[in-house]
């Protein structure tokens, strides 16, 4: 379900109710959320945007470029999610977000990437979780 970004429904500074004088415009609909999750072929969404941009969004992921140390990225194989501290839900589903825990082929690993608006992965290793 997408988000209505107007404020044709909210309340007027002195506290009255504001009567919408027109409908929804195309240009005030968000768009879908999409959940990045594990898959075996990457899976890339592609949306139209503001001034003819475009976004895009990462649905399905197989590897994620880990950060190992000090200006070293390897491409590792995402294995499974660990943690993720946006929801407990998004763990238990496998949906990968920006500060999720991921195992991988090089080790544990934070996510830093927003994957639905960068549609990439990209992370640094940890150590252990607390």
């Amino acid at each position: 379900m997408t988000v209505y970004h107007s404020d044709l429904h909210k309340r007027k500074r002195t506290g009255g109710k504001r009567r919408p004088y027109r409908g929804r415009r195309a240009f005030e609909m968000g768009g879908d959320q999409v959940f990045c999750t594990l898959g075996e072929k990457e899976v890339r969404i592609v949306s139209k945007a503001r001034g003819g941009n475009m976004k895009y969004k990462l649905k399905r992921a197989r590897y994620a470029n880990v950060s190992v140390g000090e200006g070293k990225v390897v491409k590792s194989e995402i294995l499974e999610v660990v943690e993720n501290p946006a929801n407990e839900i998004y763990r238990r589903r496998g949906i990968i977000t920006k500060g999720a825990v991921i195992k991988t082929s090089a080790g544990l690993a934070r996510v830093t990437s927003r994957p639905g608006a960068d549609a990439a992965i990209n992370a640094v290793l940890v150590e252990e979780i607390k």
